[in-house]
């Protein structure tokens, strides 16, 4: 059996595609392009319409390329609007998210390894390299609580539900087994991990929990929402040797009325703090974000704050969501729409502000020496604080090493310092 997967979306949906790739291991299966597979899996995104249309387009391209493939749609569009989905092509099968950790088992296959506790954990780890992938995505927490007014996830993925602390770590454990260097620990809203166990785990004690243990691995924290980034996750990053210094803390706006439309429980101020606190602490940190452009109301007025905060900010990756009326949500019933011609050129505003930002960051990185991981060919690599820069020849993917940037132009180039056994530290040199 021959298999291909397709993914759309977030880090969790990356971190769920990991898990089905292992069950299809499982099963029999070896990994193939979409066009010579016999199981074709698309995991679907649906957090705008540009990412509905995007499975719509991906899901009607592999159907007329490979009309004998079986194609197996899961995700958050397939969940929200099977329907739709399932009219698409000829023989669709939907798998929605509720079954999605055991996909195998919900098309009729039978693993050689265990894959029954829904929880996210499974047999051996595939290995580095697969699919292209050198770093591993893990999963302790999908669903959410937080209810933002345009968002359309938590009714498709559920109340807010994570895996036990001893899960995690002998996950870790397994994924480190299979050769793996680099975690990305992720959630549907991450923040909230431990709150539905009722044994008082929190994000915070996971963290300290994997601090402790270190595995001989790097992490890296995935989105996290700036209510959730407490003052003791900063501290424990900061003084870590397997954090990365690296965040990502979606704004979404600048304008408080926005925020507040938005349901967003900060304020511009409480937002400004946080960053201006890390960016003071870890000067090499990375910090990303996201922005959402023309949501309904949005003046001229409010766009000004942000175009205003963006450019000043201490921001250095921007990720723009042009607004999308997500059918269900108290936002699309919101007055004000603004016209389509003025959200793309608000975005494009924001894009551009983005681009100064990620140069500005680079050039303040300009001689120094950071720690990272070679990815893809050998001759990339993935700095502690998010920067990819290219290397000469000579070494495979999955090597640890230390880079000194020599170049800050359209492509990063760094000289090669030393290579590493260990985890390098997160510290600036």
């Amino acid at each position: 059996m021959k298999y291909s997967i397709i993914t759309f979306g977030c880090r969790v949906n990356q971190a769920d595609s990991f898990h089905i790739e292992e069950q299809l291991i499982a099963s029999g299966g070896t990994v193939a392009a979409a066009e010579d597979a016999d199981i074709i899996v698309v995991n679907t995104c649906s957090v705008t319409s540009s990412a509905d249309q995007a499975t719509r387009q991906i899901v009607r391209k592999v159907s007329r390329e490979n009309p004998n493939a079986r194609i197996v749609v899961t995700g958050c569009y397939a969940t929200r609007r099977p329907d739709d989905v399932a009219g698409l092509a000829g023989a669709i099968e939907i798998v929605p998210n509720d079954r999605k950790d055991n996909l195998a088992a919900a098309i009729g296959l039978t693993t050689a390894q265990r894959f029954g506790d829904g929880d996210g954990a499974c047999g051996a780890a595939i290995a580095p390299g697969l699919a292209g992938r050198t770093a591993f995505t893990l999963r302790v927490q999908t669903g959410c609580d937080q209810a933002c007014s345009y968002c359309i996830i938590p009714s498709t993925r559920g109340a807010g539900r994570s895996r036990r602390v001893g899960d995690v770590l002998s996950d870790i454990v397994r994924v480190a087994d299979a050769g793996y260097r680099e975690i990305a620990i992720t959630g549907v809203h991450l923040g909230s991990y431990g709150r539905d166990l009722g044994d008082g785990s929190t994000l915070l004690g996971l963290l300290q929990a994997i601090e402790r243990r270190s595995f001989g691995m790097r992490f890296r924290i995935s989105s996290l929402e700036p209510m959730d980034c407490l003052d003791e996750i900063v501290d424990l990053v900061e003084g870590s040797a397997c954090f990365a210094p690296h965040f990502h803390l979606p704004l979404q706006h600048a304008s408080d009325r926005m925020l507040v439309a938005m349901k967003r429980p900060y304020t511009l101020a409480y937002y400004r703090r946080l960053v201006d606190r890390i960016r003071y602490a870890m000067p090499h940190a990375s910090l990303g974000t996201d922005i959402i452009v023309g949501f309904p109301g949005e003046a001229d007025d409010d766009f000004a704050v942000l175009e205003s905060y963006l450019a000043s900010s201490p921001v250095t990756h921007v990720h723009v969501f042009p607004y999308s009326d997500r059918p269900g949500t108290v936002a699309a019933a919101l007055p004000g729409k603004v016209h389509g011609a003025i959200v793309r050129e608000r975005a494009a505003i924001v894009r551009g502000i983005g681009r100064d930002l990620n140069r500005r960051f680079h050039r303040e990185q300009d001689g120094s020496i950071r720690p990272g991981l070679t990815i893809e060919d050998g001759t990339l690599v993935v700095t502690d604080n998010y920067m990819k820069v290219r290397i000469p020849e000579g070494l495979p993917r999955n090597e640890w090493v230390k880079v000194q940037i020599s170049s800050v132009g359209d492509v990063l180039a760094g000289t090669l310092v030393a290579t590493d056994h260990e985890p390098p530290p997160t510290t600036l040199e």
